[in-house]
């Protein structure tokens, strides 16, 4: 009788426990049950009912992007092209006419032709505004009109491009292309190799390897790894870079998560290739992701010296997720954490401005954590450089040039107006960056500061307060003031803009290779990399 009252008492109290541990998840599951039904009878009547024709298709891609708009831009929707490019991506390799293109509303511009690759050989230079893909015109493709330009190897395209003003039609045979994670690895001098990583694909631990051994094998002592401009790519692939310099069994990142399943360590499992030489890391504010687990784990592990700009900041990791139809989905799944414990997210996704704007971490908050050796670094803000340089940093006023192209736009416009055959004596002059900000003038750049929105919403109110005329004398005075500060910072800003033009140019002339070439004898930060490197006790004394 006794052993069956305690059966009886455990029994209800273990159904408590199931029911206490699986009623949040059911009570997330209804809600989820209950919205998807309203969505999809709400769907359906507006389709059925609208006074004028509807396209599904359309009104779901809205609905789909606007809700993810709410939370970061990495939580991405992938359609059955943008899983293809994305495979390519990582992959390293492709079919289609080998050259970087950028997609805009009703044209594709071509960034940059791949050197000896089909565009190149077609004749097709940056700036190409392709306006047409055999029979498809640009303007009426609703999907990324990039896809169009892939295909068989061997097959031909007949694009249809605008070139200064002019109107050309040409035939391009599609062909393989390997995307080289390392585009150029090479000596700078008798004692220094220079490595270039540009994307994290399945190929880049091995490219990296191969490079750092060939510039051994021909006697580097040192090792510069640049990693500006880099965007990211595969995280495995990021801690099999830094493996190559520290031990195996070392931890490099850990992801954190809400659900347990995505809560990992990732630790370098391979032999290493060099423990000791000196390595020296490039970085700047378009480093991001895995460029920055594989600065900030060589940073927290006293491994290298970090040189140029704060780095992007993107501390989030993404997971692919299929879904029907051969569609995808990239979901946020995780934080990521360096060997030191920070986390390197800038932007703030979750808690908004009253715009709706994502809040950016100030720097009184950022916490201090501790490297190897114990040196001080900091969460919240992208990695900062050891050595910082000052022509690396982005200001408000390059990047808003940056963001309307309009660097891109003149190095196009300069490359069609002169001819410059001798890449070592090439130097952007006076005279050019004055025709730039002529340029500026001439294209209507007008950067609005936050000031000036301020100002503007602040006259506004004045007027309904009727103290417009009161204050407009004073009003009047701080815009003269604003607009001769913007036309001071451009000013300011030359030497930054100056660096900027110049590597556009230079690969209008002589391609990627050639700015490489041209950056292991003028760029600053290289620089700045190898006066560090020829001084081992400066070198030693900033990692310890």
């Amino acid at each position: 009788m006794k052993r069956f009252l305690n059966k009886k008492i455990i029994l209800p109290i273990a159904l408590v426990m199931v029911f206490l541990s699986t009623t949040a998840f059911n009570s997330n599951f209804f809600e989820i049950a209950k919205q998807i039904e309203i969505f999809t009878t709400m769907f359906k009547e507006l389709n059925m009912n609208y006074v004028d024709d509807t396209n599904p298709g359309d009104l779901m891609d809205t609905a789909i992007k606007s809700m993810l708009n709410e939370l970061d831009p990495y939580t991405t929707f992938y359609n059955e092209q943008d899983v293809q490019s994305s495979r390519i991506n990582n992959a390293g390799d492709y079919t289609g006419i080998g050259a970087k293109v950028r997609t805009l509303k009703d044209k594709l511009v071509i960034v940059e032709p791949y050197k000896d690759y089909a565009a190149d050989k077609a004749g097709l230079k940056a700036g190409d505004e392709i306006i047409k893909i055999d029979n498809v015109d640009i303007t009426d493709f609703k999907d990324d009109a990039g896809n169009l330009l892939q295909g068989a190897a061997g097959t031909e395209v007949t694009l249809t491009y605008r070139r200064q003003g002019k109107i050309n039609t040409i035939k391009v045979t599609r062909e393989s292309l390997e995307i080289n994670a390392v585009p150029h690895y090479s000596m700078i001098n008798e004692d220094t190799g220079y490595i270039v990583l540009r994307k994290f694909n399945k190929k880049a631990s091995s490219q990296t390897v191969k490079a750092l051994n060939s510039l051994k094998n021909v006697g580097a002592k040192n090792i510069i790894l640049d990693l500006r401009g880099n965007p990211g790519g595969l995280l495995n692939e990021a801690v099999n870079i830094v493996n190559i310099f520290v031990p195996k069994g070392q931890l490099v990142v850990t992801t954190k998560s809400k659900v347990k399943k995505y809560n990992k360590t990732y630790y370098t499992t391979r032999n290493p290739v060099d423990l000791d030489i000196p390595v020296v890391v490039l970085i700047n504010g378009r480093s991001a992701s895995a460029s920055e687990i594989v600065s900030g784990a060589l940073q927290d592990l006293d491994r290298a010296v970090v040189i140029g700009a704060r780095s992007f900041g993107k501390g989030l990791v993404q997971r692919p997720k299929p879904l029907t139809y051969g569609t995808q989905m990239k979901i946020t799944i995780s934080r990521y954490y360096t060997p030191s414990g920070r986390c390197i997210q800038a932007l703030d996704y979750w808690n908004r401005d009253e715009k709706g704007n994502a809040t950016r971490t100030k720097k009184e908050n950022y916490k201090a954590f501790k490297t190897k050796k114990g040196r001080a670094v900091f969460d919240g803000g992208g990695v900062q450089p050891d050595v910082e340089i000052a022509e690396s940093k982005q200001t408000p006023i390059t990047k808003a040039i940056e963001n309307e192209n309009l660097i891109f736009d003149f190095a196009t416009e300069y490359f069609y107006k002169n001819k410059v055959s001798d890449l070592s004596g090439y130097t952007f002059s006076n005279s050019d960056f004055e025709a730039f900000k002529n340029y500026l003038k001439s294209n209507d750049f007008n950067f609005e500061t936050k000031t000036e929105k301020a100002l503007s919403k602040a006259i506004e109110v004045a007027e309904e307060e009727e103290l417009n005329n009161t204050i407009a004398s004073e009003y009047n005075q701080l815009v003269s003031a604003l607009e001769d500060y913007k036309t001071s910072a451009v000013n300011k800003d030359k030497e930054k803009l100056s660096l900027l033009l110049r590597d556009e140019i230079i690969k209008r002339y002589f391609y990627s290779e050639g700015l490489y070439d041209y950056y292991k004898v003028n760029n600053t930060e290289i620089k700045k990399a190898l006066d560090l490197l020829s001084n081992p006790s400066k070198y030693n004394k900033i990692l310890n």
